[in-house]
């Protein structure tokens, strides 16, 4: 996509718009020569009443424009003011173009309750902040209401915070097999699972390295996360070695919440589980994506059905006591029928808790090797299979309460969590909320230092972190002592202690 600016606007909020219409395109110098790549134009000025956009856009032949005035208000920056005027223009001129409009509006980032937070936080009735999503974000009413809900359903679990609480996360990057649209750094040749053992006690190392840091700030653990990747694709004695060492850190029984990512029902047994409940572990996620034989092989999942049901019912004789089990709408040889009929029987197993992600197509995923026109503006039945979760899952007594999207999701719709009240997942909030910090350790693992003074639904100054991407780097790296370095100014400059 070509993108043209006489504007102030940051250029990779216009490619991000763009993306909607166009999911999967190009940016860069290529593009610019390119005469088949859409065409972006964007211009604004200000007036008296507040900021007005002009957008054209042209693709295959044809152009549409349209300007869009976002006006001045009380306690709305200029900057949110010009990405209102912009984005208003932009998601005109294009869904005019391509006779689509997006269900979220301009809401693009990865944090569509964040906007409704703002606005709860600032005094604003849940009424007149779905009426804002609405009119001025162009959110359709439905998502709105979804975006409010969660927004409120996260500031009651979450209350005001504190500066001393934190949050632990351990990766484990490796897989039995790679789903075609996976992105994650997980590894499944039998050359890098060789390195697990090697892996782990460099993992014990960094795990101590912030659990130490932790202890010298002063800080409380809230919630330690152990995710991939598949957790449990290591071994029983692997397992219970991590597990031991995890408990020699810190004390578990005293976490909010204790979360072992099962996820590949192929790697669960009712050894591991019968360790992970004996450590302490309160939370797991059994995660069939799909229950049809057909679409799980389409897509690199080297288990079946039947897999998942015996390892879910492995999990709920376990005693441990919220089982999570992720879904995906919208996955390639899916259907609104195959998909309706998986939520129906995973309701009826009655998990504490449920997550439903839309398939999102990753630029470094298998898939776009095997079907280059992966992406899809629509989604096919994606947006009903979204729905029909929601509404199912819900009168079922689940509650939605986090939520975060994704670039070229199909249909550009949203991944939402789903608990009985009590069961909702605390590690999810706390990190995608930004609600305090996260300490990671192992191979891709990002530390995610948080300002949370100002409360929660605020923007406070954040630092990030990042441990080397793949094992094998990660095994020669030693970054302890700048992190705890990087840390402890990060606490001293914000006042956290």
């Amino acid at each position: 996509m070509n993108i043209k600016l006489d504007s102030p606007i940051n250029r990779y909020y216009v490619q991000t718009l763009g993306m909607i219409f166009f999911p999967g395109e190009h940016f860069g110098e290529d593009e610019e020569n390119n005469p088949d790549a859409p065409t972006l134009f964007v211009r604004s000025r200000n007036t008296d009443e507040g900021i007005l956009a002009y957008a054209e856009m042209t693709y295959a032949g044809k152009t549409a424009t349209a300007e869009y005035l976002s006006e001045y208000k009380e306690g709305r920056t200029e900057e949110r003011t010009l990405k209102l005027a912009v984005g208003g223009a932009v998601i005109t001129a294009a869904g005019e173009l391509v006779h689509y409009r997006p269900a979220w509006g301009m809401l693009i980032g990865v944090r569509p309750s964040k906007v409704a937070s703002e606005m709860l936080n600032a005094g604003m009735s849940k009424t007149r902040v779905k009426k804002i999503l609405n009119t001025d974000y162009m959110v359709i009413p439905k998502k709105a209401a979804l975006a409010t809900d969660i927004a409120v359903t996260e500031k009651r679990i979450v209350g005001e915070g504190s500066p001393k609480d934190c949050s632990v996360y351990i990766s484990i990057p490796f897989c039995p097999s790679r789903c075609t649209y996976c992105s994650f750094v997980s590894y499944t040749s039998k050359r890098l699972l060789s390195l697990i053992p090697e892996y782990l006690e460099k993992l014990k190392v960094d795990i101590k390295a912030n659990f130490d840091t932790v202890r010298e700030l002063g800080l409380r653990v809230r919630t330690v996360y152990i995710g991939g990747g598949t957790p449990t694709i290591l071994d029983e004695a692997q397992l219970k070695d991590l597990l031991d060492f995890i408990s020699k850190q810190t004390d578990v029984s005293a976490l909010d919440e204790y979360t072992l990512e099962g996820g590949r029902p192929d790697t669960i047994n009712p050894e591991k589980l019968r360790i992970a409940r004996e450590h302490g572990v309160t939370r797991i996620s059994v995660n069939p994506q799909s229950l049809c034989d057909e679409v799980l092989g389409g897509i690199g999942r080297s288990h079946t059905a039947d897999d998942f049901f015996r390892a879910y019912a492995e999990a709920r004789e376990s005693g441990i006591r919220t089982v999570n089990v992720d879904l995906i709408a919208g996955l390639p040889a899916d259907s609104f029928k195959r998909f309706s009929n998986t939520v129906d029987r995973i309701i009826a197993l009655e998990p504490e808790n449920i997550t439903v992600h839309t398939f999102c197509v990753k630029k470094s995923a298998e898939i776009l090797r095997q079907n280059s026109e992966v992406f899809s503006l629509r989604g096919g039945d994606a947006g009903k299979c979204v729905d029909y979760s929601q509404i199912k899952i819900q009168q079922a007594g689940l509650v939605p309460y986090y939520m975060y999207r994704q670039k070229n999701t199909v249909g550009n719709y949203e991944n939402v969590g789903f608990a009985l009240p009590g069961h909702e997942g605390l590690y999810n909030i706390y990190m995608m909320e930004e609600i305090h910090s996260i300490f990671a350790a192992g191979a891709g693992a990002v530390s995610k230092l948080v300002d949370n003074t100002g409360g929660y639904g605020t923007s406070g100054n954040i630092e990030r972190l990042f441990r080397h991407k793949y094992p094998y780097e990660y095994l020669t790296e030693d970054k302890n002592a700048a992190f705890r370095e990087a840390t402890v100014e990060f606490y001293k400059k914000h006042n956290l202690i």
